[in-house]
């Protein structure tokens, strides 16, 4: 009876296992959930100071943006696992440059009227076209190059980089609105961070016969005409 007894013990114990998930799966899993918290964490801290700013201000694009902000935090919690993500530690610092670079910004320097007042426009662009492309991404929000997924509705429909261009115009005009030779040095590598980020991405790509379809439909990257 107690042979019997313990080889169902030893049974239950195999199936349990058997139904378990690999330790590697779980490594995985485990590093996943980690690095969205720790990057929702991330943009959280840009929110709040947004927040900050708008009550400070009570200026539309302080609360504007802290809005964009709590929209990537939760982007970054619910967002689709990724078929492939880059390994290459340059695409990784070159997603860092671009995504955190900003926080270097400084509201020094000169402030003429006309930067101000076209620096609040191109802003006011730029936001509108990363919310818009937010929305259009969903849950194939990502960080380094990664393959989520293939959207084309949108702003996607127009440029295949549209959340790298809404960056662009967000900058030049936090750059009009300040400028100093140290705003336009950080803006310029920002932007080769996300120039570089949007060559990365479709090298990882470039594999796949419907992002190839799909580069031929859409054929500028980040600014119609431009490139």
């Amino acid at each position: 009876m107690n042979t019997s007894t313990l080889s169902n013990q030893e049974i239950g114990r195999n199936r349990q296992k058997r139904n378990a998930p690999p330790r590697s799966d779980r490594a995985v899993l485990a590093a996943r959930i980690a690095a969205n918290v720790i990057a929702a964490f991330g943009a959280a801290l840009f929110a709040r100071a947004g927040l900050e700013y708008y009550l400070r201000t009570h200026s539309l694009i302080g609360g504007a943006f802290f809005a964009e902000e709590m929209w990537i935090v939760v982007a970054y919690l619910v967002r689709r696992p990724a078929r492939v993500v880059s390994q290459r530690p340059l695409d990784w610092l070159l997603a860092f440059g671009g995504t955190f670079g900003g926080v270097l910004l400084r509201p020094t320097g000169a402030h003429p009227h006309w930067g101000v007042v076209a620096g609040f426009d191109l802003q006011m662009i730029g936001l509108v076209l990363c919310v818009a492309s937010f929305i259009a991404l969903g849950r194939s929000f990502g960080f380094a190059a990664a393959d989520r997924g293939l959207v084309r509705r949108g702003p996607y429909a127009v440029v295949r980089h549209p959340i790298y261009a809404s960056y662009f115009f967000l900058q030049m005009g936090y750059l009009l609105q300040s400028l100093s030779l140290r705003n336009a040095l950080i803006v310029t590598f920002i932007w080769s961070c996300n120039v570089g980020r949007a060559v990365v991405e479709e090298r990882l790509l470039a594999s796949s016969n419907a992002y190839d379809d799909y580069r031929s439909h859409v054929r500028w990257r980040l600014l119609p005409g431009v490139w």
